[in-house]
């Protein structure tokens, strides 16, 4: 199989309580949206935003992975996207951390994209994370 150029990832995390038990989940699709690859695991405790980056550093990961060298990420969480668009200032001191490194890893692609979705349109990525918080 050969690698694919394009790749969609959609991307979840959350947690049980805000801090509390927390998972993460991605859905990598080819450009024709075809899944390659989903996984979805938990993390322990996390903040919900904290999940939400962890999320997209997996998706990045799988991509990466796939030799995709282009990506484009779609995740339910405004204030996150806001923040990789670089739309929205990263305020909280554990979340800069996080964003330096998916702006980092986010380095590795000739082209990326970054959209929010509502969360209906993340079922796939949102069942993933329920499943492994559930499990």
């Amino acid at each position: 199989m050969s690698s694919p150029q394009k790749v969609v990832v959609n991307v979840d995390g959350g947690a049980r309580g805000n801090p509390g038990p927390a998972a993460v989940a991605a859905v990598v699709r080819d450009a024709g949206g075809q899944v390659l690859l989903e996984k979805g695991e938990r993390i322990g405790r996390a903040t919900n935003n904290v999940a939400e980056y962890r999320a997209l550093l997996l998706g990045i990961e799988m991509a990466v992975a796939l030799g995709a060298s282009d990506l484009e990420l779609i995740g339910d969480s405004e204030l996150i996207v806001r923040q990789v668009e670089g739309r929205y200032k990263v305020k909280d001191a554990a979340l800069r951390d996080l964003h330096a490194e998916v702006k980092r890893a986010l380095g590795a692609f000739e082209r990326w994209s970054i959209r929010h979705v509502r969360r209906e349109q993340n079922a796939e990525a949102d069942r993933l994370v329920n499943e492994a918080l559930d499990g």
